[in-house]
């Protein structure tokens, strides 16, 4: 759980990093807003492109660390269930002491 928030929090912060610095280099190239203009919906375009990638790329990673989760906690209930057979087989192997009444 702590990878994927790990993750997370990277992709949102690459994502406001690349937006913050595409802003930035906007603001500041000597252009006419029209150049500017379509600097930007360029860039929207490649940083819709690269979210989509990540975003996909994480809802992935996501669902593998689940899968893992899944196989862990059944090969943890199965390591459980046959410990809990073997003491109940112990148990039941086990000679029952009879206690004198006398």
């Amino acid at each position: 759980m702590d990878d994927m928030k790990g993750v997370l929090g990277f992709v949102t912060g690459f994502i406001m990093g690349s937006v913050a610095g595409v802003l930035v280099g906007i603001l500041l190239a000597p252009q006419s807003g029209e150049e500017t203009r379509e600097v930007i919906r360029e860039r929207g375009i490649e940083l819709k492109s690269r979210a989509e990638d990540l975003t996909e790329e994480g809802r992935i990673r996501f669902q593998e660390a689940v899968e893992e989760g899944k196989s862990a906690a059944a090969q943890k209930k199965e390591e459980l269930t046959k410990a809990l057979e073997s003491e109940q087989d112990a148990k039941k192997a086990k000679p029952k002491s009879k206690k004198s009444t006398a």
